[in-house]
């Protein structure tokens, strides 16, 4: 049972209403949520029967592994009415959910899921596992490809964070603002202090439900640290990677080293490369960290033109990465401005975190660096837009060059670009001047940090 579920708050979750599109759409084919332990997914499958007011008949092969005998037949009819005389529930497609919960530790269970999209599309099935990446990679079973459909979850939300935190009303004005409207600058303030607030404590449901009930920084910490030596005491279960020592000392440094380039030396100095290599590969199939590399950006999609030997890293969860870094609420709270920590690695996090946030696609990240020993430059994170390829920059503050966007919109011939920094928001039409090129006009859209969620939807206003 995930952690959240031993708190009295109920935490809301917007991924719902995605499940719920997919609870009701023609042709739907049986799930798999994927994501790293203690993000929500079980706790998220109960919700969407709750809203959906249906019954849900939930299998946990982690804890019962003898319930995978149920699906030794390969026939759904006789898996439901086993499953219905066991359990003594009725089992009605129409008005129930079958979930599977840690299939990955019966991935034999995975095959049988296409019979269930083939003989008994009817029944509403979503299976969930944490460290499933690993057993999806191995070639011991079959895939049902095209056969099962992928949810991708991650930790809260900034937004629906904000909604825990009794501040509804805020995040309903956030979906409503258009660029144009003026802030005052007390609620510009009162934002800002809320986003301070989200990097602290950060987006793991059992933290916010923690905070949201007690207000206990000592408590949120405390179940962070709990969190942090949970991951690295699933590393055992890896099964891929015998020097432990290693990952720990890798999932240690790796904090540290956010929004800079990272070289495997910087993990680990006295390892070999190959073996610091795979630690991170390890890391990533976990969900624990993510890595965001290089792309030449010369067309679509970014993952084709990707360098794997230049990339920046992103861990889970801010607030994970708060804790890891020692950082308390006192220092972070009570910093008197917006310039002030670990060269913006942390305003980098955050808006990575964000832009993960693709339930149906697997979470990527990408950025562009131009290595030049006259006029060296490097872009923060890399969004498409339909055909557009849009440079995104962090400013920890309120200010910053942007010598960088001009150098990628000017080779690559981009119109767009879009900053985050703690100012109001603008739009600016200007003009690019750089040496050896020709001027250049382009627009960009600045936003301040708490509007990070409404990018897509107010980059559309501004192309409108």
């Amino acid at each position: 049972m995930d952690g959240l579920m031993r708190n009295a708050l109920h935490i809301e979750r917007s991924e719902v209403h995605l499940l719920l599109g997919w609870l009701n759409k023609d042709g739907r084919k049986p799930l798999i949520i994927r994501g790293a332990r203690q993000v929500g997914k079980s706790s998220l499958v109960r919700d969407l029967a709750k809203l959906s007011q249906r019954s849900c008949l939930e299998l946990n092969f982690e804890r019962y592994p003898e319930h995978a005998e149920f699906f030794k037949s390969k026939d759904p009819k006789k898996i439901l009415s086993h499953l219905s005389l066991h359990f003594k529930q009725a089992i009605d497609p129409k008005m129930a959910i079958l979930f599977l919960d840690e299939i990955q530790a019966m991935p034999k269970v995975i095959e049988v899921l296409r019979y269930f999209y083939e003989e008994c599309p009817e029944l509403p099935l979503i299976a969930a596992g944490s460290l499933l990446e690993f057993t999806l990679a191995e070639p011991e079973f079959s895939v049902p490809l095209g056969r099962i459909e992928y949810f991708h979850l991650g930790p809260i939300g900034f937004e629906d964070f904000l909604i825990a935190m009794g501040e509804a009303d805020l995040v309903s004005w956030m979906r409503s603002f258009h660029r144009h409207e003026p802030i005052p600058l007390p609620l510009h303030e009162r934002c800002l202090e809320a986003v301070k607030l989200f990097w602290l404590i950060g987006a793991m449901p059992e933290v916010v439900a923690s905070y949201a009930t007690q207000r206990s920084f000592e408590e949120a910490d405390t179940i962070k640290q709990s969190l942090l030596q949970g991951y690295q005491e699933d590393f055992y279960k890896y099964g891929r990677i015998k020097a432990m020592p290693l990952l720990r000392r890798v999932f240690q440094t790796f904090p540290n080293l956010i929004g800079q380039k990272i070289k495997y030396t910087h993990l680990d100095s006295e390892s070999k490369s190959a073996q610091v290599k795979a630690a991170l590969e390890c890391l990533t199939l976990a969900r624990v960290i993510y890595l965001v590399y290089h792309s030449a950006a010369n067309g679509l999609p970014l993952r084709a033109q990707i360098d794997t030997k230049t990339f920046k890293g992103l861990f889970l969860d801010i607030g994970l990465l708060c804790t890891s870094l020692g950082l308390t609420q006192r220092f972070l709270l009570h910093a008197p401005d917006w310039s002030w920590i670990n060269r913006g690695s942390l305003a980098e996090q955050f808006i990575g975190q964000a832009l993960l946030r693709s339930p149906h696609q697997k979470p990527e990240l990408y950025y562009w660096v131009r290595e030049h020993t006259q006029a060296s430059a490097e872009v923060d994170y890399l969004w498409q837009y339909e055909t557009h390829i849009v440079p995104i920059e962090i400013k920890a503050g309120k200010t910053g060059r942007l010598k960088s966007l001009h150098y990628f919109l000017q080779e690559k011939h981009g119109v767009y670009g879009i900053r985050f920094n703690a100012d109001m928001p603008s739009l600016l039409d200007g003009i690019i001047n750089l040496p050896d090129y020709p001027a250049r006009p382009y627009q960009l859209l600045s936003l301040p940090f708490y509007l990070v969620e409404q990018m897509p939807r107010l980059f559309l206003e501004n192309l409108g």
